[in-house]
């Protein structure tokens, strides 16, 4: 073939190559900016599309069976499969309440300052926090189950049912001890359990310290008589201390009143002496024995009086707000069926046991028949403080994810937004009172609510997938910068910040 033809071969076809690629890009140009090759602007009719009632992410162009479960595809309403709120003209905006800006679950339905001192966001009914707001088609809510409940004030009460355990009352807790040494010659109280006067005789006790101080409180009071009619005041008066001395000292031995008297009575000196119970109970423990040699502070009896006692009832973690000293409480012995005992909290103790994880709230009885035996369990039920007007809603509708508690509310038309809350006391109705996040006569999601919670979850990655971040190049940057000038770094961060 001759230069010349070969020439205007590859001129010819060169020609037809660039009218080709002219013709594509104008069409792909075209129907960037809505315009079909051949038809004009395009308007957007959706197409019809087909979903799984238990399965909402499946969406195809076409009826069939769901991929998963193998249910037949039901057709999806036009603008619900992954549509945002529906755009309104912004005269016909309305305004849903008023948020905080550092704290979304700070919201009024009136303008005003946050706790922070910074003015509320109004939030029209057609945003969505976060654009986290879902449409489900009525449908697909019919297969999945979906139940509202309104929000409203309740008053919320709970009555606390618990165990009991009887103790002694502590202030009335004694112990008796020797304070001289010395043997035991007889027990008038030789029994654990027996009632015990005050002033009642415990032991008779031998010492030769108590025998030398008798011989020497004689010798006081004879000396004292001879010494009063003394014309010296000082001497008369020193007979007299003597003898108050050896009088304080049999006294500090715990010998009575009496036995002193006795001894000046008849001038005798007694080998052993008796000692009274200074207090009144029951013998709670004895470590005395007749024969036995006991040394000064040795310990020989435990009383304890239970004409009134103490109930310690066991608290949870969870029930501590619904309890406070001074409320009414009353008491049942499993064992008898009758009336039960009232009385009132008189103190909750400022720590956790921890073995049980209870805190102890302190009862109070008068037990002068001694129906409430120490080491007793009993059965406890508290009337719990009321608390007027809460905010309420059922406590199923409210996601507990880690340090968020979230609930969904019905906006209508088969919209729902997430919206984070703080929770305050619960009670045994079932139902949970709301601190912040919510308004009275909202209507918020009680059944499926964490299927909305995964597709409100996957709206928002998505979102964050398509939209670029500040300092991240776009989509469309991405694709005209060459593919050396891309950093890696770069891109690692930012599928962590997605993920």
């Amino acid at each position: 073939m001759q230069p010349p033809k070969r020439f205007f071969l590859i001129a010819l076809l060169s020609l037809a190559l660039v009218l080709t690629g002219g013709t594509w890009y104008a069409l792909q140009c075209a129907t960037q900016m809505g315009w079909g090759p051949f038809t004009g602007p395009q308007h957007a009719h959706a197409e019809q599309k087909y979903t799984c009632g238990m399965h909402p992410m499946i969406i195809t162009d076409e009826p069939g069976t769901c991929p998963i479960c193998g249910m037949d595809l039901t057709p999806l309403k036009t603008g619900t499969a992954g549509a945002g709120a529906a755009g309104k003209p912004k005269g016909e905006r309305k305004i849903k309440y008023w948020v905080a800006p550092m704290d979304p679950t700070y919201i009024r339905d009136e303008p005003g300052k946050s706790p922070m001192g910074m003015d509320l966001v109004p939030v029209y009914e057609d945003e969505a926090a976060g654009g986290s707001v879902i449409s489900i088609d009525p449908v697909v809510q019919q297969n999945m189950g979906v139940r509202t409940a309104p929000v409203e004030l309740r008053d919320l009460h709970r009555t606390i049912r618990t165990v009991g355990l009887v103790a002694y009352d502590e202030p009335q807790q004694f112990s008796i001890n020797a304070k001289i040494d010395g043997w035991i010659e007889r027990l008038h109280v030789d029994q654990t359990g027996q009632v015990v006067k005050k002033g009642h005789p415990l032991l008779e006790l031998y010492s030769p310290k108590l025998v030398s101080a008798q011989e020497e409180y004689l010798l006081a009071l004879r000396n004292r008589n001879q010494l009063k009619n003394s014309s010296f005041s000082k001497i008369a008066e020193g007979g007299e201390s003597l003898l108050e001395a050896s009088r304080k000292r049999l006294k500090y031995w715990d010998i009575s009143d009496r036995q002193i008297r006795d001894l000046e009575r008849t001038g005798e000196v007694k080998k052993t002496l008796t000692l009274y119970s200074p207090f009144e109970g029951i013998v709670k423990r004895k470590m005395a024995y007749e024969g036995q040699y006991v040394k000064s502070g040795q310990e020989l009896f435990q009383l304890a009086d239970i004409s009134e006692v103490w109930v310690y009832a066991d608290i949870y973690e969870y029930e501590l707000p619904w309890i406070k000293v001074g409320q009414k409480a009353s008491v049942s012995l499993p064992y008898v069926d009758g009336e039960d005992l009232e009385a009132q909290i008189t103190y909750i103790y400022p720590y956790v046991e921890p073995k049980t994880r209870t805190v102890k709230a302190r009862l109070e009885f008068e037990n002068s028949d001694f129906e409430l035996k120490p080491d007793m369990y009993v059965n406890v039920r508290i009337n719990g403080q009321e608390v007027k007007n809460a905010l309420t809603v059922p406590v199923e509708s409210v996601i507990h994810s880690g340090e968020k508690k979230t609930v969904f509310v019905a906006l209508g038309d088969g919209r729902f937004e997430p919206r984070h809350v703080r929770t305050g006391l619960q009670n045994k109705e079932g139902y949970i009172e709301i601190k912040q996040g919510l308004l009275e006569g909202e209507r918020i999601v009680t059944s499926a609510q964490f299927m909305f919670d995964s597709e409100s979850k996957l709206r928002e990655a998505i979102q964050k997938m398509m939209t670029p971040q500040e300092g991240y190049p776009s989509a469309q940057d991405a694709r005209d910068a060459p593919a050396e000038e891309m950093d890696e770094q770069t891109e690692e961060e930012n599928l962590e910040d997605l993920f």
